[in-house]
């Protein structure tokens, strides 16, 4: 199993747990059997810089920046009881996001998902309040039906040769307009502030210990991973990280993690919506790095007919895709009507909106996932979804009008993209894929 330097292991599987990218080989021999973690860490940083490669370093440098300008304009920013709301705002997109990185990685995009999302959220709330269903049964019918819509999307790219541009388009108008024809004349419908729903996003766990326990839990995990990869890449003569590399990333995680449980602990502890992202970006991560359909994504993205011709069933990796895809956006869009206490595609913030869709692909593209496929994990939502959610909460503080957030977030997600060319380009004159 070759590793390539452009990103992506040659078998489709990207290289250190929890890591928003894959591990670059040259760094990885470079740092074997050497023990200063820190030394060979910065270097490692400054050789992926320099050679055009996209990492997480960039993007949590940009986001310090963001969080510095915010603080200095607003004091109110960097509060505990902003974070905390920035911890359970940034959870419907980024479960949309995820979604979308699915699709990503095989070099296709779902521009649907923002009106599955305002389905799902009409689905229940109909359901729900206008029919009398119990709540578990509305979201698992709303959940269902985003799969369902997903499936419908990927048969008709798979199977009948669409382009996925074209079949999502038409999806995005016609599940937008199945959702205003549900919502009725009206075009809103509140649910129940005291609802399952609605607790989503209102339910936090008090206690310290909550909050500090998955701090831990993570770290602990983190540390496990890397060092039981260590070992099999060692075995198999592989390149690995040093015990030093290991310890210096969970240490930096360690001290991200209980600074950020602190901060949670200040207000109301640890919320509901964030502990269930944390859940679906582990699972995510697990199903797309250690599982053999993971591998045959990856490798979808690296070609078509190379996946093809290695025995992959090219078609059904690309419907599975989609209703992942279908699937997230609905479960994404329950957490944003959640947060709204109703149903609603006519506000900018609500499910269904333009810009539910555009937020999520940017927080994708921002923290990492290339648009050109192969390359990104569900970890590097994390970063993308924190960096436009703060901008958003940050000029909400502020009081800058809506049309000036989108013109910076479009402008933030043209940066990105453009940063992933440029990077891509990089990379071709260093011979690299």
């Amino acid at each position: 199993m070759a590793v390539s330097r452009g990103g992506t292991q040659r078998d489709g599987g990207p290289s250190e747990p929890g890591s928003a990218g894959p591990v670059n080989a040259g760094g990885e021999q470079r740092a074997r059997g050497r023990g200063d973690g820190l030394r060979e860490y910065v270097r490692g940083i400054r050789v992926s810089v320099g050679d055009g490669e996209r990492g997480p370093f960039l993007v949590i440098t940009g986001l310090l920046v963001i969080w510095i300008v915010f603080q200095s304009l607003d004091d109110k920013f960097l509060s505990p009881r902003n974070l905390s709301n920035l911890s359970v705002d940034i959870v419907g997109t980024g479960l949309v996001a995820v979604g979308i990185v699915f699709v990503l990685l095989i070099r296709e995009i779902d521009l649907s998902v923002g009106s599955v999302s305002g389905l799902a959220g009409a689905a229940f709330a109909v359901l729900n309040v206008n029919h009398g269903v119990p709540e578990w049964l509305a979201v698992i019918v709303a959940v269902a039906a985003g799969t369902a819509v997903g499936a419908f999307h990927g048969a008709f790219f798979a199977w009948l040769g669409v382009p996925a541009f074209v079949v999502t388009l038409a999806g995005l108008l016609i599940w937008n307009g199945l959702t205003l024809y549900l919502l009725g004349a009206s075009g809103t419908i509140n649910i129940d502030e005291e609802g399952l729903v609605a607790s989503l996003t209102s339910r936090h766990f008090g206690d310290d210990l909550a909050a500090y326990a998955v701090a831990a839990l993570g770290t602990a995990g983190y540390f496990l991973a890397a060092r039981r990869r260590q070992s099999r890449y060692r075995a198999a003569g592989m390149p690995y990280r040093p015990a030093g590399d290991i310890w210096l990333r969970t240490g930096l995680l360690a001290v991200v993690a209980f600074a950020a449980a602190h901060t949670l602990n200040r207000f109301q502890g640890l919320p509901l919506a964030l502990l269930i992202f944390l859940v679906v970006l582990v699972v995510s991560d697990y199903l797309l790095r250690r599982t053999r359909h993971g591998r045959r994504v990856y490798a979808l993205g690296g070609g078509v007919e190379a996946a093809r011709r290695a025995g992959i069933g090219v078609e059904r990796v690309r419907v599975a895709m989609f209703m992942v895809s279908g699937t997230l956006a609905a479960v994404g869009g329950l957490f944003v009507a959640s947060g709204l206490t109703s149903a609603s595609p006519t506000t900018a913030r609500a499910a269904g909106s333009g810009m539910l869709l555009i937020n999520a692909i940017a927080a994708a593209v921002i923290g990492g996932t290339s648009l050109f496929g192969g390359r990104g994990s569900p970890w590097s939502v994390l970063l993308g979804v924190v960096v436009i959610q703060s901008i958003a909460s940050g000029m909400a503080l502020l009081g800058v009008q809506d049309a000036v957030q989108f013109m910076i977030t479009g402008g933030v997600l043209l940066a990105a993209v453009a940063a992933d060319a440029l990077s891509r380009r990089a990379q071709a004159r260093h011979g690299r894929p």
